[in-house]
């Protein structure tokens, strides 16, 4: 039983996107590891940008550089 858990910021991400994520994901492993579909858990975090830190900052800090 594979369980994947995916973590991203939360910025707009629609379900749809989410959807081809869980699909896409589920696909691989179906493929490359013969695991079956319906044994398979996609789980998908959605992190505030502001409780998400890399590059010794948080995101907003970092998003705030790139503008």
């Amino acid at each position: 039983m594979p369980y994947v858990n995916v973590r991203i910021t939360k910025d707009g991400v629609t379900a749809e996107q989410k959807a081809q994520i869980v699909a896409e994901i589920t696909d691989t492993l179906r493929r490359v590891l013969d695991k079956k579909p319906e044994h398979t858990h996609i789980i998908i975090d959605e992190i505030e940008p502001e409780n998400w830190g890399f590059a010794g900052m948080l995101t907003t800090e970092f998003r705030k550089q790139l503008n």
